[in-house]
């Protein structure tokens, strides 16, 4: 009898843990939700040196042109003609995200020039940034 009064005794005595976890799970839950991930290019890129130190958030949509001019959306590499395309689907699920281009010191002027037309062509209230290295 005096074993299974010490063994509820012992039992009455031990910590639950529960509810630390369940507060843990949540704060867990709110970080992962309310972080902002970084998007990169998926390709190198040599940029311009600037002292501009101007930062674009939120990063909605980001475009990459490499050192052989071709284009780049969420790592995924598309042909220049569809471009417009691409991002009037990107801007539907992402209306309020900046737009941001990134472009090598190497790659061709005309690639450059046609992918800010299909941009303001799909998305003409946006402004273009231009994503450049900081000094």
């Amino acid at each position: 009898m005096a074993r299974k009064v010490r063994a509820r005794a012992a039992e009455e005595q031990a910590l639950d843990l529960t509810p630390m976890l369940d507060v843990t799970f949540i704060l867990l839950i709110f970080f992962i939700v309310t972080a902002q991930f970084i998007k990169t290019p998926g390709v190198e890129i040599s940029r311009v040196d600037v002292e501009n130190d101007d930062l674009v958030t939120p990063l909605g949509i980001l475009v990459a042109i490499d050192s052989n001019s071709d284009v780049f959306v969420d790592k995924e590499k598309i042909d220049i003609r569809e471009l417009e395309f691409t991002i009037r689907e990107l801007r539907d699920s992402n209306p309020k995200g900046k737009l941001v281009l990134q472009v090598d010191n190497d790659s061709e002027a005309e690639v450059l020039d046609q992918a800010m037309q299909a941009i303001v062509s799909a998305d003409p209230e946006s402004a273009v940034n231009i994503s450049t290295e900081l000094d």
